[in-house]
């Protein structure tokens, strides 16, 4: 009986071990499954649009040209304000609500310019936005221009564009890939480690005597 049971388990280990996947499958899995989610989501994904439109600070006659910095940097922060995003709605045709998520502005410390970027699923209306924007806050800023001393002029219309500035497929592919890798890489430092057994035979231990064959015994 104890050479029959050794043999059988002498015969299920080298199959267990070839049933077992190598450590590096959890890591190869998981790039497998993070890069096509990431695949799946960047083709199903609306495409987004990104146009921008830019006016400049100009400073008026006898005025300091660094008043015209400083206006922009108050400008940029002004710009995304309920004042000029109300007047800004009737030009765009939206929302102050889709104007307010939509559009977002930018300025340079070194240049008296600001940067008003709008994006949408359809292209025309990203540019329609940021030119609504850009129109309102010039319309806000020369209304104070005789106490500022300062006019915004505008410096370059946006244009509907051509491509998506959101993420294509491939690179959300990749980055699910990525993201994968790396979540098979922790499960397979977590995971538990398999201990092995010797492969000799196993002892056993001798069958306890019968009370009859030890008073007999005796």
């Amino acid at each position: 009986m104890t050479d029959k049971t050794s043999a059988q388990h002498r015969a299920v280990r080298p199959l267990a071990r070839a049933k077992a996947l190598p450590p590096w499958a959890l890591v190869a899995a998981g790039v497998l499954a993070g890069g096509a989610l990431g695949g799946a989501y960047g083709a199903l994904k609306t495409p987004t649009y990104s146009a921008t439109s830019y006016v400049v600070a100009v400073p008026a006659e006898r005025s300091d040209p660094s008043d015209a910095l400083g206006f922009a940097q108050a400008y940029g922060r002004v710009a995304t304000q309920i004042a000029v995003l109300g007047d800004a709605q009737v030009w765009a045709g939206v929302p102050v609500s889709t104007l307010r998520s939509s559009v977002r502005t930018a300025t340079s410390p070194d240049a008296p310019m600001v940067a008003v970027t709008a994006t949408s699923s359809r292209p025309d209306l990203a540019a329609d936005m940021a030119n609504a924007v850009s129109r309102a806050l010039t319309r806000h800023a020369n209304d104070a221009s005789d106490a500022t001393h300062v006019e915004l002029q505008q410096f370059a219309r946006a244009v509907a564009p051509t491509e998506p500035s959101s993420a294509s497929p491939p690179l959300t592919g990749l980055v699910g890939a990525s993201t994968g890798g790396l979540l098979g890489g922790m499960l397979l430092l977590v995971r538990p480690r398999r201990t092995e057994r010797p492969e000799g035979p196993t002892a056993s231990l001798p069958a306890p005597a019968v009370a009859a064959d030890t008073r007999g015994a005796l």
